[in-house]
């Protein structure tokens, strides 16, 4: 009887934190199904629209280049996982298999700066972007997130947990470093791989500041960008703004949903490896 009554009470928590989380959606939601004679901000509250529609969602296409800035965010935020999973793979293999002087150091250091929130790192990384010229294009809005100390981290300890004697023995059979990080060890740490790509891809294609700094092109905007010029000075139409919130969350959830078998089995195995 007791074990009965701790799993209801369990359940009855888990019910109530779903709640939380999900609550704030289903309001967005609402709001975005809502039509234009429905007041938003009536008190109390009303979660349900008394007449559903869907006008919003194609109206949000036809007030800004919907189409133009969704194809900005793809691209920006797929050379940003492509190049993070890359860059943080190679830089974790030697942290994880190669014994140097001063690795541990070296680990620790890329750690440490996990403590250091992006934007205090703002004005250089524009300085440099300027210089080099990237502002107004792809690449200056993917290169300072290609390496983060987060992805390191999680690839090393996916890496850590492999045996070495899969590295001994392809080093017997001629196979190079190189060979070995990328048919031997790669195929093995596929969930952490997932893992990093969903993180990866949920922090690029939210990305607001760092765009809204190096990106002063309305062409080169990303969703997030064009989102925001929904709101204006003096009024908003928040039904707008919701209905291009929830269209900018399907691809996130498309990814999550498509990868999450791998999501759990990858987090995992690079938090029990220390």
């Amino acid at each position: 009887m007791q074990s009965f009554i701790k799993k209801v009470f369990l359940y009855l928590l888990l019910s109530v934190v779903t709640l939380f989380m999900i609550g704030p959606f289903l309001w967005l939601l609402a709001t975005a199904l809502k039509s234009g004679s429905e007041n938003i901000f009536q008190y109390p509250p009303k979660l349900l629209p008394e007449n559903p529609t869907l006008t919003n969602f194609g109206k949000v296409m036809d007030t800004f280049p919907f189409w133009r800035y969704l194809w900005n965010s793809v691209i920006v935020a797929t050379l940003t996982v492509v190049l993070n999973v890359l860059f943080c793979s190679l830089a974790a293999y030697p942290l994880a298999r190669m014994r140097f002087k001063g690795r541990n150091t070296i680990f620790i250091l890329i750690i440490t700066t996990m403590m250091i929130p992006f934007q205090l790192l703002m004005i250089p990384v524009y300085i440099i972007s300027l210089k080099l010229g990237l502002q107004n294009t792809y690449l200056g809005m993917v290169l300072p997130h290609v390496t983060t100390a987060f992805g390191v981290f999680l690839m090393r300890q996916a890496f850590s947990t492999l045996p070495v004697e899969l590295d001994e023995s392809a080093r017997m059979d001629g196979a190079n470093s190189f060979q070995i990080w990328l048919r031997v060890l790669i195929p093995l740490v596929k969930p952490s791989i997932v893992t990093l790509t969903i993180f990866t891809f949920v922090s690029a294609w939210g990305d607001f500041l760092w765009p809204l700094i190096i990106v002063n092109d309305q062409n080169m905007f990303t969703l997030p960008l064009g989102l925001n010029m929904l709101s204006g000075t003096f009024t908003s139409d928040w039904r707008l703004i919701a209905a291009g919130a929830i269209i900018s969350m399907i691809p996130i959830l498309v990814i999550f949903l498509s990868l999450q078998r791998f999501f759990i089995g990858g987090a995992m195995k690079g938090a029990v490896k220390g």
